[in-house]
């Protein structure tokens, strides 16, 4: 099992200087993630959502720390994918450059970027998101491989090089954001990673690798993107980990808290995210927030899954380290092939994050490598 973590640079009321800064305290974290044994940063790529994300260019926050470390691999989480954003063939070359510069250690994700803000910010339109992405997909596998490289599909390319050419051969790994099950299996079918989201707690991700692992069985490969086929299975692990395992659960349930109101926000017509108080009760304010939803669920007859109410379920590795070691003890034995830590939320203090990516590194981490008779 690999251990990772993601990025999104959230703050709450932001300024320009404070914005400088979180940016600036991502890096020391990804730093800080290499020396205490992780395998992997992700970074997103959003724009326009205020407070929720501040990571818009995430190809520069990994080159920076791509020069500042050596060993860590570097994770697009994911790029946004549909052409108004960026020209495929423009997202293959930085990718490929960065893959050059790092030594090999680049992963490439995909998403659609479809929320309302982000699509009026670029004149993507909705409908075009996904069949994009999937051909944007298809241009990287053989865009990467081909010495002299033309496509025509819904777009036209070449003929020409596309310089430089990676350093993993034939291509960087390929992944997607999978935020429901149809996603989960479109990455099964298309043979790619799946990178899911784990609000929900270890019973959704185990639906979820149901879904991802009963696609990928019925597959009959007419789908593939490449002849590379990653069935690499990533759930986000939102933690918070500190020897005081109460300051721990309040600061985690109060950053995700915060989290879940940014996605209500942007990803639907709620109010602007608050930070509220450290010692608030938030995991009781995001269990009522969730019967709410459910309730409004109910009214408009729709059946209320877990992926509908993820952000509201607290029950994850906030506390001490044996806290953590439990939690993702249920993430191994689900199969989960990479723990994504969630860290950086948008209330959480630069010294809690750098303390939690420490007790990671040096009690959580080596206790499932010790399992598997890692060392490192």
């Amino acid at each position: 099992m690999k251990f990772s973590m993601i990025f999104e640079a959230q703050l709450v009321d932001p300024t320009p200087e404070r914005e400088r800064q979180v940016i600036h305290d991502c890096v020391e974290q990804a730093v800080h993630a290499e020396r205490m044994g992780f395998d992997r940063v992700w970074a997103v790529e959003h724009h326009s959502l205020t407070q929720y994300a501040h990571m818009s260019a995430s190809e520069v926050f990994l080159s920076w720390v791509a020069a500042r470390t050596e060993r860590i691999r570097i994770g697009h989480g994911v790029v946004t994918m549909p052409f108004g954003y960026q020209h495929p063939v423009r997202v293959a070359e930085r990718a490929a450059m960065l893959d050059v510069l790092s030594g090999g250690r680049v992963d490439i994700g995909a998403g659609r970027g479809a929320t309302r803000q982000e699509m009026r910010m670029y004149g993507v339109r909705q409908e075009d998101t996904y069949p994009q992405m999937e051909e944007a997909l298809r241009i990287f596998s053989h865009a990467w491989r081909e010495e002299r490289f033309e496509w025509h599909g819904s777009i036209d390319i070449g003929p020409g090089a596309v310089l430089p050419r990676p350093v993993q051969d034939p291509h960087p790994p390929l992944f997607m954001a999978c935020s429901k099950h149809d996603t989960l299996k479109l990455a099964a079918e298309l043979g790619i990673g799946a990178l899911v989201l784990g609000f929900a707690g270890a019973d959704d991700v185990r639906a979820m690798r149901k879904v991802y692992d009963d696609a990928i069985a019925v597959r009959d490969g007419s789908r593939l993107v490449s002849t590379e086929v990653n069935d690499h299975f990533s759930a986000l692990c939102p933690t918070i980990v500190l020897d005081d395992a109460e300051r721990a659960l309040r600061l985690g349930t109060r950053g995700q808290r915060f989290f879940a109101e940014s996605i209500a926000h942007w990803y639907g017509s709620a109010p602007a995210p608050t930070g509220y108080a450290e010692d608030e009760d938030h995991t009781a304010a995001l269990a009522q927030r969730r019967e709410e939803l459910v309730a409004r669920l109910h009214e408009a007859n729709v059946p209320a899954r877990p992926v509908d109410t993820g952000p509201y379920n607290t029950d994850h590795a906030y506390g001490d380290a044996d806290t953590a070691i439990a939690y993702v003890e249920r993430l191994r034995e689900i199969g989960v092939d990479e723990v994504m830590c969630l860290i950086q939320m948008g209330t959480v203090p630069q010294d809690v994050c750098m303390e939690t990516i420490r007790q990671w590194g040096e009690r959580v981490i080596p206790h499932f490598r010790a399992r598997s008779g890692e060392t490192s």
